[in-house]
């Protein structure tokens, strides 16, 4: 088994010409029967480190999968594109397990996605080994380390596959691990002599930004007007919250929908698939939402509260652009956000408290900072970043410094006469006079700074202090309720007059609006080839209704830019479109065809000439295959332009392609099916017996004879 033999794979099935530099390292190694350990961005194509093998290989690679709806999605995806897959969870029936477990020991599936639990069963051992197993991948291998920020017990338990297995290799895989949990991942899985493959961590198509959490929900609004049509989550930190602020939305005319743990099953499940297909953009969310998603066109991700870490924070900004398509992420951030994690964190002590509270530390510090954010992200993760990036919100709008060293003393100074006792908060209300009856009963307005920095703003002090804290000139006793305390380096700006620069707080404003200005000109850019872009999108969409899968799965909108860019107008030229392979070219490749070459006449003023040029060529008598040996197409989009014509009330004899029973069976299997009708209900229901050409032309006759209005897909 070769590399070639690997890339031939990865062009009939996923519809790619190339590997990316690390997957073909990795996908090499793993043909040789060896271990491994693979860290690559969420996007960044982990899965197809073990699928192509997996196709390669004979046997079945068995992949352990922590979630059941990323089990269904990526089940759906890969069948889709023409791969034996299938999975085994709670959600199947006896006799669909049964099914499964039969294929499983017969030989005939290239993958089979299984829970942790199912795989550590006494019930599933024995078929697992009577099977004949090529591979085990371990996916989000990062929750079997309890250093890790996302520990789940039942992983654990994994290491039996080394001890009871050790000539099948394993492939260990995860998008967020620090150094710590990649060493503890191979020793939990008893893999030592594994080679570990590191791939960059910048996602550079996701631009990073982060704002001060005053007015979100105003911010958010115009955040999401500006990126009209298209999908987005914004993470929670509360369940309360993502109640409250998707009612917002609906209320200012967005379809937004909540997700939290509070909901039912049914619930959640509802509001899962309705943002797969596109029918629900915006979902708000706590952070378990998203990690059973393989939805590749998100484009923006929110954090309406900072998260507790950077793995945390990484994962969720990743589930945006995973087609590579530039995405957007915004991250608020409070001061108030960081104390009520502490809290939460207090509450409930544990012997990784004190490595999570400094995970949160490095997080905020990551908000609060004004150099490079995707610099600090990378180094976090062990990376180093040559040059700043480009695509984040301090690189956009580089911040202007003043002189704050007046600024500085007052607020060392009310800090010093309020006996570092006082949180933030309070010090703020000392430095602007507040009139609160606290402060008052407190005796506060006899202090010598009381009311010394009233000119200037609540926000503006808020900023200033956190920027004090950066630079180790106040720390805070988090111990004692969150006081703030002066350093030994506060004597030097105090007694010393040594200067402190601070970033100006205006700047904070400009750089949004300037930010503002940047995605008006993106979004004239993206008009500019918009239109043949949405046309694409809909063909997308009435597929995904007729064949029953997310409209993603039908094709990534990355692969529709590069259709909008190249323009293929027959199958040789569509199959080098980008993630178009053999399955989905013979499904679904015409229809795309067809519309670019509509959109393409329009243009000239000749709307509509591709039905038309069927149309003459039925006319003159020429059959089915002869207009689609002409016309570079595939039979089926001639009959699928044959049900068109028919239902648009041309004289179109059916009778030539489909018998008048065969018409009046399927007709009669319609009130049967789940509405919208989409073909692939009737192609299950008649258990595959007609070919879908049939089942469309047996519904423009509905269509037109029957219910006498257009179709719902």
């Amino acid at each position: 088994m070769s590399i070639e033999a690997a890339k031939d794979v990865l062009k009939k099935f996923f519809g790619y010409d190339r590997f990316r530099p690390l997957q073909r390292k990795v996908i090499e190694h793993v043909l040789t029967g060896q271990d491994s350990l693979v860290l690559m961005p969420t996007g960044g194509g982990k899965s197809m480190c073990f699928q192509v093998p997996a196709i390669l290989m004979p046997g079945t690679c068995v992949v352990v999968s922590p979630l059941i709806s990323l089990m269904k999605d990526q089940v759906e995806g890969l069948r889709t594109n023409g791969v034996k897959a299938a999975f085994i969870n709670s959600s199947l029936s006896a006799a669909e397990q049964h099914q499964v477990e039969n294929d499983f020991f017969n030989d005939e599936l290239d993958l089979l996605y299984v829970s942790p639990e199912k795989m550590t069963s006494q019930s599933f051992q024995p078929l697992l080994k009577r099977a004949k197993v090529n591979l085990f991948a371990i996916d989000e291998a990062h929750c079997i380390s309890s250093w890790g920020h996302d520990f789940r017990q039942e992983y654990t338990q994994m290491r039996f596959l080394k001890q009871q297995f050790p000539d099948t290799p394993i492939i260990a895989l995860t998008a967020t691990a620090d150094k710590i949990t990649r060493h503890d991942i191979l020793h939990q899985l008893d893999m030592a002599s594994a080679k570990t493959f590191l791939a960059s961590f910048d996602r550079p198509n996701l631009s990073l930004e982060v704002r001060p959490g005053q007015k979100r929900f105003e911010q958010i609004l115009t955040f999401i007007n500006e990126r009209s049509n298209t999908s987005g989550i914004i993470y929670c930190l509360s369940r309360r919250s993502t109640e409250d602020l998707a009612e917002k939305l609906q209320n200012a005319g967005h379809k937004a929908a909540a997700y939290h743990a509070g909901l039912s099953a049914r619930q959640r499940s509802e509001v899962q698939e309705k943002f797969i297909n596109d029918q629900t953009p915006i979902v708000c969310a706590t952070i378990a939402f998203g990690m059973g998603i393989d939805k590749s066109n998100v484009r923006w991700i929110i954090h309406y509260n900072l998260p507790k870490n950077m793995e945390g924070y990484y994962q969720e900004i990743g589930r945006a652009g995973r087609d590579g398509v530039a995405a957007d992420t915004l991250l608020f951030y409070s001061f108030k956000d960081v104390m009520m994690l502490r809290d939460i964190l207090g509450k409930e002590p544990s012997a990784q408290t004190d490595l999570q509270l400094a995970k949160l530390e490095r997080m905020q510090q990551y908000a609060e900072s004004l150099v490079c954010r995707r610099r600090i992200l990378l180094s976090y993760f062990g990376e180093s970043l040559k040059k700043d990036c480009g695509n984040c919100d301090v690189c956009r709008n580089p911040p202007t410094y003043v002189d704050g060293t007046v600024l500085a003393q007052k607020a060392l100074s009310a800090i010093y006469r309020l006996r570092q006792s006082e949180p933030m908060g309070t010090v703020i209300d000392v430095l602007r006079g507040s009139g609160k009856k606290e402060i008052r009963d407190k005796g506060y307005p006899s202090l010598k700074t009381f009311g010394v920095g009233r000119d200037i703003k609540n926000a503006s002090w808020q900023h200033y202090l956190a920027q004090l804290v950066q630079l180790g000139l106040v720390e805070i006793a988090y111990n004692q309720k969150n006081a703030l305390k002066l350093t030994e380096a506060s004597k030097g700006v105090l007694f010393e007059k040594q200067p402190v620069k601070l970033v100006q707080f205006s700047t904070i404003k400009e750089r949004q609006e300037a930010e503002k200005n940047q995605v008006r000109k993106r979004t004239a850019d993206a008009g500019k080839q918009d239109e043949l872009f949405q046309k694409l999108r809909e063909v997308r969409r009435n597929l995904a209704r007729d064949f029953g899968v997310p409209p993603y799965q039908v094709f990534s909108d990355a692969t529709l830019l590069d259709m909008v860019k190249k323009k293929p107008m027959n199958d040789r030229e569509m199959s080098q479109v980008s993630g178009v392979g053999e399955r989905k070219l013979y499904r679904y490749g015409d229809f795309f065809i067809d519309a670019i070459l509509d959109h393409l006449t329009e243009k000239r003023g000749q709307k509509g000439s591709t039905y038309k040029l069927t149309h003459e060529m039925l006319k003159k008598g020429l059959t089915v295959e002869e207009i689609a040996s002409k016309r570079s197409l595939n039979p089926a989009t001639v009959y699928s332009h044959i049900a068109y014509l028919y239902e648009k009330g041309e004289p179109v004899d059916l009778s030539n392609y489909i018998s008048q029973k065969e018409v009046d069976t399927i007709v009669q299997a319609v009130p049967y099916v789940e509405k919208p009708i989409k073909l692939k209900s009737i192609y299950e229901y008649f258990d595959q017996a007609y070919e879908y050409y049939k089942i469309r032309l047996a519904l423009a006759f509905y269509n037109r004879n029957v219910k006498k209005v257009k179709p719902e897909n």
